[in-house]
């Protein structure tokens, strides 16, 4: 049986840890503040942040974690679209209907993420949990799942006077 971290309540957490929590999420906007058009930067800015902010506490380990795994998936459908679009472009030329298709779900996908994160991005900074759907799930075992190094070492060396 896994052992988990008490959920932090939303009164418990501070004001910083809200918004370092919110912060993971506003990752995806990473590259539209740079200018630039690259689905990557984003997820390598989110790995960035993850790593620098983890530490904080376990709410803003699980909003970093969830942020960062719920940008494979669109970033790799980004990537593949621009990539599929400057093969096309420097190609043929020729826009078929499977990249058009390809490209709608692309854009379905990628509203359907920025709605999703920035509700989540909202409930972090009231201090809440919000749980994607298979996403919440993993990084709430990253975060909250007791290691073995936290466990008390059943065999004490130090004890309390008799």
């Amino acid at each position: 049986m896994k052992e988990y971290h008490e959920l932090p309540q939303p009164e418990d957490i501070s004001i910083e840890e809200r918004e370092d929590a919110m912060g993971g999420y506003l990752m995806m906007f990473a590259a539209l503040a740079a200018g630039l058009p690259l689905p990557m930067l984003n997820m390598i800015a989110a790995v960035i942040y993850y790593y620098v902010n983890k530490k904080k506490s376990k709410f803003v380990h699980f909003h970093v974690a969830q942020s960062v795994l719920s940008q494979i998936p669109t970033s790799l459908l980004n990537g593949v679209l621009v990539f599929w679009t400057i093969r096309t472009f420097f190609g043929d030329r020729n826009f078929t209907d499977n990249f058009k298709g390809y490209a709608l779900a692309v854009l379905v996908a990628n509203l359907a993420y920025i709605g999703f994160s920035i509700y989540a991005a909202v409930k972090a900074r009231k201090g809440e949990m919000y749980y994607f759907l298979l996403f919440g799930r993993i990084s709430y075992n990253i975060a909250f799942r007791v290691r073995d190094d936290e466990r008390i070492p059943k065999k004490a060396i130090n004890l309390p006077p008799k």
